[in-house]
């Protein structure tokens, strides 16, 4: 009788992840965008349309960046919070890393600087906003909390990385440059080598020597500890990997195509590069942070959301963009930190507003609108801005 009873507990408990699999899965709709990738390959062979091709490629990576918000999700099941949303943000990223180091290796600069400035922009901006105006909504009548020493932290490192981009900016704008053109470039890559030593320490800090700060809110001791009443993970930690990488390689092929048809879109779709390449391209590539980070808020996981929205941003600033500086360096590319004027204003004004928002430790819905309007603000500037065909006008 004993083995019978233990027989039948293994039973119920394994069909109650099997049943929570296939509900997941019937909700991930977004999975039918999937066979749009391949008519954008073929379309680029058959038809060489490119307002086409970069919309149906724009399409077909949308439910890519949502599977790999989801592999590496169930990752993070076996890593623990701390280290789950940092990969959370790594791999959320790497649609845009990715595109930019194709768009690098064709030499196209400015579409590197505004596509990773673009997905600052919407993590900071579009995807918190929309997290704390949803988990305002649920708890209309009472404040959201997090940890306001780690929003502290990243508000530093998002200022710091402000830092690096605006100098060389306002050094070639006060025409101030010891060597013109070479000052610039020089100061770029050494403040990209700073800004790299800076991310790493910020590892350290996060992963080692203060990991309990980390913690969420109401949660004591290891943060590798698996909780047992949270959700059970519905893949293997060999699978999650290996989706993780077959869907980068697919996401690679397509960035190709992508990148290749943004200036053909821009001139057919009559839209300005800036507009596609700030604010289009980040909201697919962010797909999958914006899905993770409603979802935590709605759950009142405030600390999770604020690692993914505003992790990712500063991953981006202080990982990714010194990185595009670093590997153009070696590509024999001059890729710099000068995002021009009206980018970099735009970034740092942009960092004020969330550093102020997050000062308090306490969210709301009415601070989520006032992001999500701000963003508004902010795309409606790229949409009527030129970008200047020489960087001294």
């Amino acid at each position: 009788m004993g083995k019978v009873s233990v027989s039948s507990v293994d039973v119920e408990l394994e069909l109650e992840p099997l049943e929570d699999k296939g509900n997941l899965h019937s909700e991930a709709k977004i999975n039918v965008l999937l066979p749009f990738g391949p008519f954008a390959i073929a379309l680029h062979y058959l038809t060489g349309k490119h307002g086409w091709v970069f919309f149906f490629s724009l399409l077909g990576i949308a439910p890519l960046a949502e599977r790999l918000g989801y592999a590496t999700e169930q990752l993070a099941c076996y890593t623990g919070p701390t280290v789950g949303g940092l990969l959370n943000a790594t791999f959320g990223n790497a649609t845009e890393m990715i595109i930019s180091l194709y768009a690098l290796k064709h030499g196209m600069i400015r579409v590197v600087q505004q596509s990773l400035l673009g997905s600052i922009l919407s993590n900071m901006l579009l995807v918190l906003g929309c997290a704390f105006f949803c988990g305002g909504v649920i708890r209309y009548n009472e404040d959201q909390k997090f940890k306001k020493a780690t929003a502290v932290v990243n508000s530093g490192l998002l200022l710091m990385a402000v830092m690096g981009i605006m100098f060389p900016a306002v050094l070639r704008f006060t025409r101030s440059e010891v060597h013109t053109g070479k000052s610039e470039l020089a100061l770029s890559r050494f403040s990209s080598c700073i800004m790299l030593v800076a991310y790493a320490s910020y590892l350290v800090f996060q992963l080692k020597s203060h990991r309990n700060l980390y913690n969420p809110i109401g949660e004591e001791g290891d943060d590798d500890v698996v909780d047992p009443n949270e959700d059970a993970p519905e893949i293997t930690q060999s699978e999650a990997i290996g989706w993780l990488a077959v869907l980068t390689i697919w996401v690679s092929l397509l960035s190709g195509y992508l990148v290749d048809a943004i200036q053909g879109a821009s001139d057919s779709l009559n839209m300005p590069v800036a507009f596609i390449s700030v604010i289009l391209l980040p909201i697919v590539g962010n797909a999958a942070e914006h899905a993770s980070a409603i979802m935590f808020a709605m759950k009142d996981k405030l600390d999770i959301t604020l690692g993914v929205a505003i992790g990712s941003s500063t991953q981006i600033s202080m990982f990714v963009i010194p990185f595009c500086v670093v590997i153009g360096w070696m590509m024999g590319t001059e890729m710099d930190l000068n995002f021009q004027l009206f980018e970099t204003a735009t970034l740092f004004i942009t960092v004020l507003v969330v550093a102020f928002m997050l000062q308090e430790g306490t969210a709301n819905y009415f601070k989520g609108l006032m992001l999500i309007l701000c963003y508004l603000i902010v795309a409606a500037s790229f949409f009527v801005h030129v970008d200047p065909t020489n960087s001294d006008d």
